[in-house]
């Protein structure tokens, strides 16, 4: 009896809890699609995985949004019924550098730095990871898997967005993360 009662104490709480510890749909696809998910069996329920301050200035996300969440949002004022793995590799692929500390965009989320944050630049020369970068693939390693399905051969990314620099003004925030 007891072992009943205690089961379906757990069956609750996971309930309860698994909301709590969900993600927002555009972080858990980044996750995936820039590979932070390799090597972490656990990452769905992790913030150190990508934190929040990956496109928001805040720590629980929301507005206001850094630099390179701005780049993003211009992704997708350019084309609004995008899919968001198709902005994100579009930003990447402009090569930009969103926060204006000497490296881009692409490399900053190779090295797992954060690109929207001035003060948050890898440790390595800027030479070095790109080379490494180009050793694994550069950045078609994060071209939007499903644009490379079945029948979509050949499909292109969406263009990029002009870079942003530091100056930049806030864009809009249509709401939410």
């Amino acid at each position: 009896m007891a072992g009943l009662i205690l089961r379906r104490w757990a069956a609750l709480g996971l309930l309860v809890l698994t909301p709590a510890l969900s993600m927002p749909a555009f972080r858990l696809t980044a996750i995936h699609q820039l590979h932070y998910d390799v090597g972490e069996p656990l990452w769905q329920y992790s913030g150190k995985v990508m934190a929040c301050t990956f496109c928001h200035v805040n720590k629980s996300g929301g507005a206001p949004w850094n630099l390179f969440g701005q780049a993003l949002q211009k992704g997708f004022q350019m084309n609004p019924k995008a899919r968001f793995s198709d902005v994100l590799y579009g930003v990447l692929a402009a090569n930009g550098d969103a926060d204006g500390d000497g490296y881009p965009d692409a490399i900053e989320v190779f090295a797992h730095t954060l690109p929207g944050d001035t003060s948050s630049k890898p440790e390595k020369p800027l030479a070095e990871l790109e080379t490494e970068f180009a050793a694994a693939g550069g950045v078609k390693q994060y071209a939007s898997k499903a644009s490379e399905g079945p029948g979509k051969k050949g499909k292109k990314a969406l263009s990029a967005p002009a870079a942003t620099s530091p100056t930049s003004a806030p864009a809009n925030n249509p709401g939410g993360d």
